[in-house]
């Protein structure tokens, strides 16, 4: 439950013998739902993090904001960044350290974002494919931004900033060529919105689209990065089409305390969810990166 109601989805992992290694708080993208991370996030369950995972306000099985149940809308930012503050208070005061906060895409960039605001204080985080710079459109930030604006000015904020598919409710036919190319666990994605409808999600509003573009030019601030001391790692694919990696790719080097690991065309945008051959290397590359950052309690003695 948010600070001011909001009924926020949760799911949780408790290791089933023994100490806990420590705990794991995963936060998906802009219109994902845990249940498509399942496989990891009992992956790090098995390696003995105590894992959660949540949604956002506004999408999966946490409500909606905008003017349909399918597109996803947000007035600004600050309030996800405010819903993961409160929830990593309470979390953090329940669960054993250390403490770790793992992003994905636009769940990258708000988790990013609260560390950097020091709204919350993980011992490491993990950002995959972090939403710090959208698209390939080749025109200056400032000028995309001020698009958004115009655009949130003539009409609702709320409708839809794109269309969805020439069939209202059926997946675009190649959505899956911007995620993965590991078919079997993009049909997964498909299974669970045919067997829990309250999970679909389309295109964002015209409102996301500036608030976004607003947050992530805050975050291009000289200075701003620069200060943020949490041990970050910023799993990223040089042929990402939806989000932009080169940014990501700046934002690792502007960090004290950032780590790259880069992949080429072999991954696309959901590199936990890519092919073994990907995903495995992601998954080594972050045990390796927090049993140096943040290693149980016990082995620090």
């Amino acid at each position: 439950m948010a600070a001011d109601g909001h009924a926020i989805r949760r799911i949780d992992w408790i290791p089933g013998c023994g100490e806990a290694r420590g705990s794991l708080l995963f936060m998906p993208g802009r219109g994902d739902a845990y249940e498509k991370y399942l496989e990891t996030l009992d992956g790090w369950a098995v390696q003995g993090w105590r894992v959660t995972a949540a949604d956002w306000r506004g999408q999966a099985g946490s409500g909606r904001l905008g003017l349909d149940d399918v597109t996803g809308h947000i007035d600004d930012f600050a309030t996800w960044i405010s819903d993961l503050a409160a929830f990593w208070r309470e979390w953090k005061g329940q669960t054993p350290g250390p403490h770790v906060l793992v992003g994905h895409s636009m769940g990258g960039h708000l988790a990013l974002r609260a560390a950097v605001e020091r709204l919350v204080d993980p011992d490491a985080l993990v950002l995959s494919a972090p939403m710090l710079g959208m698209g390939s459109i080749p025109l200056p930030l400032m000028v995309l931004h001020g698009v958004a604006r115009l655009m949130c000015l003539i009409g609702d904020p709320r409708r839809p900033a794109w269309k969805w598919s020439e069939k209202p409710g059926q997946l675009p036919a190649d959505r899956s060529k911007l995620l993965t190319h590991d078919a079997g666990r993009y049909a997964d994605e498909v299974w669970w919105r045919a067997h829990r409808p309250e999970l679909v999600m389309g295109p964002g509003s015209w409102g996301w689209i500036e608030r976004a573009y607003a947050s992530i030019r805050a975050m291009e601030r000289r200075g701003v990065l620069e200060a943020m001391m949490v041990p970050a790692q910023l799993l990223v694919g040089s042929e990402d089409r939806l989000v932009d990696p080169r940014a990501a790719v700046r934002a690792a080097g502007r960090l004290p305390r950032g780590e790259l690991v880069q992949f080429g065309k072999e991954a696309r945008h959901e590199i936990l969810r890519e092919v073994n051959l990907v995903r495995d290397r992601a998954l080594a590359a972050i045990a390796t990166f927090l049993d140096r950052v943040a290693p149980p309690w016990q082995a620090r003695a």
